[in-house]
């Protein structure tokens, strides 16, 4: 099955590496004009070299940032059809010891970046009556662990907004689902192992790590794109308010 993007336009937030990047590459390779949002501008201009996709350096967490990376994107392709609420990255602790700080900012960069982003596209997709929003989660969102706050309260949260959206959009065409991460190869997981004083080699490492996991390895960046591009192109036009497992079976959950 060919998946296009033709004529449609992408915003990614966390765009510069680890699954943004790899949607940006997917999308792109359909068709998609694709604008990357993130703060580290020598790492955003990197990977725009790399793929081609408009670089745009915003701090998301806030709602200037925000309406920064909307403008960025209208400003070069004239609309937004796609939104991916990607940014992010795990925090988790004991309860007690998490503090407000910490809250506010997991909030600020995972809930609120993705309301804010999806309400200046919104208006845009309602008119022209295509609109695509997916919300990169985790499987915390599902089955929180314990010492998993802040994240998988903020990840659930973003599962109950894609349900609200996807209620409201879909009269206008637009759908609006939720894709949960497992465990996946990422900048994330090089730090763990960085972190791994076992002196284990990457591979060794993650061979290590996908036990845990039913189909015994972690996911790749390229696998959890094409799942996105499904769902972003006309080929994934009957589903919305959903929110898949992308996790090689490891959530006890549906």
């Amino acid at each position: 099955m060919q998946l296009s993007l033709a004529g449609r336009h992408a915003l990614i937030t966390g765009g510069s590496k680890g699954l943004g990047l790899a949607m940006a590459r997917a999308f792109i390779a359909a068709g998609a004009r694709v604008a990357i949002v993130a703060r580290d501008r020598a790492t955003l201009q990197q990977a725009a070299a790399e793929t081609g996709a408009t670089p745009i350096a915003a701090d998301i967490s806030t709602a200037e940032g925000c309406q920064a990376a909307y403008d960025g994107a209208v400003a070069a392709f004239g609309q937004v059809d796609i939104v991916v609420n990607n940014a992010g990255t795990s925090q988790r602790g004991r309860f007690a010891e998490v503090s407000d700080a910490l809250w506010q900012n997991d909030l600020d960069l995972k809930l609120f970046a993705a309301i804010r982003l999806t309400r200046l596209a919104w208006a845009g997709m309602e008119q022209r009556r295509w609109g695509r929003v997916i919300n990169v989660l985790n499987i915390g969102a599902k089955a929180p662990p314990a010492e998993g706050a802040p994240t998988a309260v903020s990840r659930a949260a973003g599962m109950a907004l894609t349900k609200v959206l996807a209620n409201e959009g879909a009269p206008h065409g637009i759908l609006v689902n939720a894709l949960l991460v497992g465990i996946i190869e990422s900048d994330q997981w090089v730090r763990r192992h960085a972190a791994d004083p076992r002196g284990l080699s990457f591979d060794e490492w993650k061979a290590e790590q996908g036990k845990t996991v039913p189909m015994g390895r972690l996911g790749k960046p390229e696998e959890f794109a094409a799942t996105a591009l499904f769902l972003a192109s006309d080929a994934g036009g009957y589903i919305t308010g959903t929110a898949l497992n992308v996790d090689g079976g490891k959530s006890p959950v549906v």
